[in-house]
This record gives structure tokens, sequence and C-alpha cells, in this order.
């Protein structure tokens, strides 16, 4: 029987990401997980984890708020505040 190909973690969107991640959490909560198991897929949890915090922060980067004048009126764009 051929083994299902582990995606890598590099090419994931957010999404399937957090899906994983949350599904990996779980596991770990439960401790029904062997020893060694347990920290392989601790050690991929961590890898999804950067992940999904690099594609939030690339996310941030693209985000724009719409200036408003003193009437409430738009008068342009400025990047999102990092604070």
């Amino acid at each position: 029987m051929a083994e299902a190909k582990i995606p890598a973690v590099e090419e994931m969107t957010f999404e399937k990401a957090l899906a994983e991640l949350e599904l990996i959490v779980g596991r770990l909560e439960r401790g029904d997980v062997p020893l060694a198991e347990s920290i392989a897929i601790y050690e991929r949890g961590e890898a999804l984890k950067k992940r999904c915090a690099a594609l939030l922060k690339e996310a941030e980067e693209r985000v724009e708020k719409i200036r408003l004048s003193p009437a409430g009126k738009p008068i342009g764009i400025e990047p999102l505040d990092r604070d």
C-alpha cells in the first residue's frame, strides 16, 4: 500500500497549515500518541506555526487602510499601522 504524501509546510496555504496544526494540538493534548511520534508531530507543529505566522505577517503588510478627511470623506490610503 502506498503512503500518503505529506505536503511540504512551505507550500501550504494558511488555512491548510492552521487546520493541520489544530489536528496536531488535539492529538498531543489527548496524550494517546507514542513519545517518538509526539516529538515528530510537535516538530511539524512548530514548522506549521511558523508558516502561519509568516503568512499572517505577509497579509498584514499588504493591508491598507483608508485615510479620511476631517469631514469623513475618503482622501487616500496608507499602510496599516504596525503597532
